[in-house]
């Protein structure tokens, strides 16, 4: 595929195969910002884990320092007391069957999904549609949990979450092109530093092989390894 000429002059300040401290490296991506709308700007970890085996799978989620440029959208299945708590703590929509039945019928303006455990038996038929979206609340992502509240104003403030792809690789957004280098920096150090803490003990030999950053329209940066 031809690259615009565009593309092939940011590719040339991006030195072929080398990667760069982190701060250069963000130096680098912000040259990029030529573009009239703020790119979103992504980290990709490439990990030394078999994505067939379970044990060896990477998954979580985190709040970064600096949120990531937006707010996220966010719904709630929830009863009870919960419904209040999860409204206050800025939730777009909170309700059970109905909202389940909107979700059936293809409404999906949403980012994340958060559940409470007893609203799982509702929730989890859902799994067809909300499953193959990366929407599907899970405890093990944090999204499946009796602090609702909690949980939303986390995402309102900038969480995000990640898992390994079938290629043993975690994408993230963490952040857009907009942002001072410091503060891009710190959240894309703060991300790196949460994935590597996380290497599962079935791991052997070299956990994080490559580490690069891009935003929407740029080419991506190789990054030093914390």
């Amino acid at each position: 595929m031809k690259q615009s000429k565009r593309m092939q002059a940011m590719a040339k300040k991006a030195p072929a195969g080398q990667a760069l401290p982190l701060e250069e490296a963000v130096g680098v991506l912000k040259s990029f910002n030529t573009t009239k709308f703020d790119q979103s700007v992504e980290i990709a970890m490439r990990l030394g884990v078999d994505p067939k085996q379970a044990d060896q799978i990477v998954r979580g989620s985190i709040v970064l320092p600096h949120g990531i440029g937006r707010t996220l959208r966010v719904i709630v299945f929830a009863k009870g007391d919960k419904v209040a708590e999860a409204a206050e703590a800025g939730a777009d929509e909170v309700g059970g069957e109905e909202l389940a039945a909107r979700i059936k019928d293809g409404w999906l303006d949403f980012d994340v999904c958060i559940a409470a455990p007893d609203m799982m038996g509702l929730v989890g038929p859902l799994g067809r549609v909300l499953g193959p979206r990366g929407l599907m609340p899970s405890p093990r992502a944090g999204t499946v949990t009796p602090e609702v509240g909690k949980v939303v104003k986390e995402y309102k403030a900038g969480k995000v979450e990640f898992r390994n792809d079938s290629g043993g690789i975690v994408h993230a957004v963490v952040g857009k092109l907009s942002f001072d280098e410091p503060k891009l920096a710190e959240n894309i150090r703060a991300f790196m530093r949460h994935v590597a803490g996380m290497r599962p003990a079935a791991v052997k030999g070299q956990y994080v092989k490559g580490i690069a950053i891009s935003a929407t329209m740029s080419p991506s940066v190789r990054v030093l390894a914390a």
